[in-house]
């Protein structure tokens, strides 16, 4: 599909019928449901008092009326889900076409102190996490943002594969999406993991059998007392003596209670994702390798969390005061089912975290294969290992539209700067981002806004937007120098590609210079690769002694008295620069 938002008004079509369709079947069943009740009703008033006709009636009318029931809590769902599949395709058509007010921002994940990802708007309003992200489930949204983060350069071809295939399965991504988007849990994949991890066991292995011995007992004691031979008292004493067994283990049964409880909607919700993700029929290295992790000998995963959610719904039983009471004096009933639990983490708990991690990771997973759907003009790194660490076609910034982007080609060698020098405005911040958020896109497997982009994987560091820390009471000046310094400290370690806007913003233009200076000089004799863009011209002489120095700019002109940018990269030093033209300008001097 090469028209992604025909694509989407198609889907939209599709599914705006079937919506028609189950509110004519939710219509049909409410009035059958209503005629199923007035009909016992009516019953009820002709045949009182005849119990052998009013009872078999009631049986088969209130069982009727509760399968109807049923029904339309089923039917209601898929209404849901098909009105959340409506909603996915809208979005996707009004963030194609520039809106992004429907989608999180990630705020969350803004960290000054990471490699590049708060110098380049990784995220927060406008960000790239934005505009790209579109998990449904919290740990899909924290596994994609990590994924955003990770600086890895491993198998970058596995990944382009994997985002490859899912991007040509969007009906499957969308029923993903649509199902984990109604999901509503009240505790966190974290607590639920701990609490597996760190519940202490209270049960042995005589609770396998002990609840139903004593519960044959119960039944043998109370059928011979219907029949007079043995007396209440010895009943009502073995009754008690359920309850004071059961007692004496009330505590922890409460407390395995109250964890349980909260975990119990989760195991019953996230088995539908489970269960996509192993019915599908994946082809690439990285997606089956995820898939296998699901899948188990004896039984899916997507099983084994539906019978957990059963038990533990049965174990919720316990709140109901007949059962709460008469099924633990004869039946043991709450240490059945602590058995029966204790015995389920036991025997899953190592399992149900990687579980969970592979649900958030076709989560994160959707949100990169959609992106590749949406961008069908965008390109797939060609992974090499030669001394050119970028070689890009037509490179552009993919949060512009196509209407407002202007591109530019550009080669870096291994062990290379580059200088940009420019006026105010001229372009110098975005093209720095544009290569920024390439290589970070490039890294994650994703296509990059580019006709051809040739990549020796490599790290990213940048420093292109310091502040003063006043909790820390810290300048302007020395918190730039500890980045600096940070950033020296990791290139001993690792090969990082360097971004760098504006070296020593915070001192005078004399000191500037020769600090910028000696600090390029140590950047290249650390074999490193980057650019840096600066307002220091003097700074551009140093490619006259290291000639892994090359010197660009973007330039601006003053054409009938406005300012004019054209925001293409050019060989050589920027001569026109506007600060004096905007003072005057905008009568500021």
């Amino acid at each position: 599909m090469n028209n992604p938002i025909e694509f989407y008004q198609q889907q939209i079509q599709l599914f705006e019928k079937e919506l028609k369709q189950f509110n004519l079947k939710l219509f049909r069943l409410s009035m059958i449901r209503l005629t199923v009740f007035l009909s016992l009703a009516f019953c009820v008033w002709f045949f009182f008092g005849n119990i052998k006709v009013l009872a078999p009636i009631l049986v088969l009318g209130i069982a009727l009326f509760l399968y109807l029931v049923s029904m339309y809590s089923d039917l209601k769902l898929l209404k849901r889900k098909t009105q959340q599949l409506i909603k996915i395709n809208q979005v996707e058509i009004d963030v194609l076409n520039g809106n992004l007010s429907e989608l999180v921002t990630g705020e969350e994940f803004k960290d000054p102190s990471h490699f590049f990802s708060y110098d380049i708007d990784l995220f927060g309003k406008g960000s790239f996490f934005q505009y790209l992200n579109r998990t449904t489930l919290k740990n899909g949204k924290e596994k994609l943002a990590s994924v955003f983060t990770s600086n890895d350069i491993e198998k970058i071809e596995f990944k382009q594969k994997a985002i490859k295939e899912l991007a040509k399965k969007p009906n499957w991504r969308q029923q993903y999406s649509a199902t984990g988007s109604l999901i509503k849990v009240d505790v966190s994949i974290e607590a639920i993991v701990n609490w597996l991890k760190n519940h202490e066991f209270f049960t042995n292995s005589i609770m396998r059998y002990l609840p139903n011995v004593f519960g044959v007992i119960s039944v043998l004691l109370i059928v011979l007392g219907y029949f007079n031979k043995v007396p209440n008292i010895v009943i009502i004493t073995w009754f008690f003596i359920g309850l004071g067994i059961t007692g004496i283990f009330l505590k922890k049964i409460n407390n395995l209670y109250l964890y349980a409880n909260k975990a119990k909607e989760t195991f019953k919700q996230y088995h539908q994702l489970l269960a996509f993700i192993e019915t599908e029929e994946f082809t690439s290295e990285l997606l089956k390798q995820r898939q296998q992790e699901i899948k188990t000998e004896a039984k899916k995963a997507s099983e084994i969390f539906l019978e957990f959610s059963k038990i533990l719904d049965a174990f919720d039983q316990r709140n109901n005061m007949l059962i709460g009471i008469f099924a633990n004096g004869f039946a043991l009933r709450d240490l059945h089912h602590s058995y029966k639990i204790e015995q389920w983490i036991h025997t899953y708990e190592k399992k149900v975290e990687s579980w969970f991690e592979v649900i958030a990771f076709f989560d994160a997973q959707n949100s990169l294969a959609n992106f590749k759907f949406n961008h069908p003009d965008f390109s797939f790194p060609e992974i090499t290992s030669n001394k050119t660490t970028i070689k890009a076609e037509d490179l552009g910034h993919p949060l512009l539209s196509k209407e407002k982007r202007v591109v530019s080609s550009v080669t870096i060698n291994t062990e290379e700067f580059f200088i940009i020098t420019g006026a105010n405005m001229a372009g110098k911040s975005t093209f720095l981002r544009t290569v920024s958020l390439a290589i970070v896109m490039a890294n994650m497997g994703l296509p990059v806004c580019a006709t051809s982009f040739k990549y020796s994987p490599i790290k990213l560091i940048t420093s292109m937007r310091t502040s003063d820390n006043l909790s820390e009471d810290e300048s302007y000046f020395f918190s730039e120098l500890k980045r600096l310094k940070f950033i020296v400290d990791q290139i001993a370690n690792d090969n990082y590609f360097i971004i760098l806007d504006e070296i020593l913003k915070g001192t005078n233009s004399t000191d500037k210079a020769i600090g910028s200076r000696k600090f390029v000089q140590k950047l290249v004799a650390s074999n490193s690769t980057g650019i840096i863009a600066t307002h220091d011209l003097s700074l551009c002489e140093i490619t006259d002694e290291l000639p892994e120095v090359k010197n660009y700019y973007f330039d601006a002109e003053i054409i009938n008295d406005e300012l004019y940018f054209d925001y293409k990269l050019k060989d050589g030093i920027c001569k026109n620069m506007n600060a004096s033209f905007l003072l005057k300008k905008m009568d500021i001097i």
